[in-house]
This record gives structure tokens, sequence and C-alpha cells, in this order.
């Protein structure tokens, strides 16, 4: 790749974002703009799938609502994300996780990651 492209794209990454992996339940906070008034909307759900590198690094977060299920893709790097929370640390085999969408209620589960100190 360019190394001039490279320069210009490390200053719009951002270091303030935590590790997010596949199996996470994350809590996204994304600003929404409504005319001229601006509010923060949280979205909580399971990172199913991670995507791309460096400036156009993407997650795709799904949850249900309402028994339909809703996933959103959110581009880590955007200024339109105010925050990420992890929540709880999923325990995965892949690192696409489509078959999650088959499922529902108490087979879409995941066992949560324990830490070693």
């Amino acid at each position: 790749m360019n190394p001039i492209i490279n320069d210009l794209e490390k200053t719009f990454l951002r270091e303030d974002m935590p590790e997010v992996n596949p199996g996470d339940t994350v809590k996204v906070f994304v600003r929404i703009i409504e005319g001229n008034k601006e509010r923060i909307q949280a979205f909580e759900g399971t990172v199913i799938k991670k995507h791309g590198s460096g400036i156009n690094k993407t997650i795709t977060v799904r949850k249900v609502f309402q028994g339909v299920g809703v996933e959103r893709v959110f581009l880590l790097n955007s200024p339109r994300i105010e925050k990420i929370n992890l929540l709880r640390k999923g325990d995965v085999r892949r690192s696409k996780l489509y078959y999650l969408r088959e499922r529902s209620g108490k087979a879409t589960r995941i066992k949560e990651k324990i830490e070693k100190r």
C-alpha cells in the first residue's frame, strides 16, 4: 500500500476503542442527527462479525428486538461513534457467527470467557 495513504489514515485512527471480537456483547453509543438536534442512541447486542483493517475496520452487531433480529454495521473509526462499552467477552470458536441468525431464544447463548489473572 502507498506510504502516503498509510500516514494520512493514521491521523484518523481512534485509540480510545476497546478490542472487540466476535461473540462479545457490546453497547455502542452512536450520535444521531435529526433535523437540527443531535442525540446519542445506544445499540446493545452481540458482535457476529469483524471485517476490514485499519481505518476501514467494521463490526456487525446483532440484537433481537420485539422478536425481530436487527443487525447493524458500525465503522469503528467513525466520529459518529461516541464510545463502545464491552459488557461481556464471548468464548466462541469461529470468527463469523452467522449461525446465530437461524437460532432464537436460549439457543443463541454464548459462553463467557473467563480471564486468567
